[in-house]
């Protein structure tokens, strides 16, 4: 360890050690007989302090900024428990498409309606898409997260068995964000995963794709509609968003799922047609154009969607709809937004 590196260490006070040095194997009922010291854990956060005062952070403020933060039990647990890894499909998509929700993203449409006209118009995303992701995020910002941001990642950071070291990249992108646009960080709200704002970004998507969309000198998801509207636009650009083309097609199939297919992946579309069609999985034909625009050496991201009755709904999914996973890497969510911008899409009016 560098002189440096112990300089900043001495500046983590007993307050930082006394939640960062708990052991994570036995966070979730700690005696204090389980509380020791953790030199690799010591090391990460002080290695944190140096290198973010290296890029021109006041190592003062890092270490102030540290302090305040909590260890939190129930961040880890919510990251254990998270819907995605334990619904079914049709329980995850009950929570989503209620006609309050449908209902309420008309109304933000229609509450933004320039700003979502320009969104579309510069990015090529649909504004049904963009609602839908904010109205499943924060229920168009109703509910952008209870806990701290601060306290949410350094608990990660520090203490999750596998993602530390993406979190620790996270909580150093959330210090320079907040220190740069003169936030204090310890005011900040968000999800359990540091997830912030109307359209929740984790710390790294603020800095790389949030955008000024009202031109006020500044890029705000927290209290900024307007910004948030043309940072997911500009997010699903960056990821190659292909303006004008489905995002998935209907399909039927067998009644139990085929064995050696690999479902609801949230890769790129990677088994062609031809071979789904080999185990009795086609595009439904009632669904338009599917049989024509849809080639037999075409690849497609097969979904297998678990209904309340037991049976499955097929889906033959496209490279937008990966697009969307590149948001929420989980099925469930890419679809449960696709079928609330639908739905927002025909209470409008409109072809979604």
């Amino acid at each position: 360890m560098t002189m440096a590196v112990h300089k900043a260490t001495a500046g983590l006070t007993s307050v930082v050690l006394g939640w960062l040095l708990l052991n994570s194997a036995s966070a979730a009922n700690p005696t204090p007989d389980q509380r020791h010291f953790h030199p690799e854990v010591h090391s990460q956060a002080a290695e944190l302090v140096e290198e973010l005062s290296e890029r021109g952070l006041s190592r003062e403020w890092l270490t102030a900024t540290l302090n305040k933060a909590e260890f939190t039990q129930g961040v880890l647990d919510a990251m254990a428990g998270a819907a995605e890894r334990r619904l079914g499909w049709h329980e995850y998509r009950a929570i989503f498409l209620t006609p309050e929700r449908v209902d309420a993203g008309v109304a933000f449409i229609d509450s933004h309606s320039d700003a979502m006209d320009r969104a579309q118009t510069d990015y090529g995303v649909p504004t049904e898409i963009i609602a839908a992701i904010i109205g499943v995020e924060t229920y168009y910002g109703r509910h952008t997260g209870r806990h701290r941001v601060l306290d949410s990642l350094a608990t990660l950071a520090f203490h999750h068995p596998v993602r530390g070291g993406f979190f620790r990249g996270e909580l150093s992108a959330f210090l320079e964000l907040t220190h740069e646009q003169g936030v204090a960080p310890e005011t900040l709200k968000g999800s359990y995963a540091g997830a912030m704002g109307y359209p929740q970004f984790i710390p790294t998507s603020y800095q790389a794709y949030a955008v000024d969309f009202d031109d006020d000198g500044l890029r705000d998801l927290w209290r900024n509609p307007v910004d948030a509207i043309g940072s997911v636009a500009n997010y699903f650009s960056e990821h190659d968003w292909q303006p004008g083309a489905p995002v998935y097609h209907e399909a039927n199939g067998p009644e139990t799922l085929v064995e050696g297919i690999e479902f609801n992946q949230t890769s790129r579309p990677y088994v062609m047609l031809e071979a789904l069609r080999a185990e009795g999985i086609e595009p439904a034909a009632a669904q338009g154009d599917a049989p024509r625009i849809m080639k037999a050496d075409q690849k497609v991201i097969p979904l297998a969607l678990e209904m309340a009755d037991g049976r499955y709904r097929y889906r033959l999914a496209h490279d937008n709809f990966y697009v969307i996973t590149r948001y929420n890497h989980s099925h469930l969510y890419a679809m449960a937004v696709t079928e609330l911008a639908e739905a927002i899409a025909e209470q409008r009016g409109e072809t979604p």
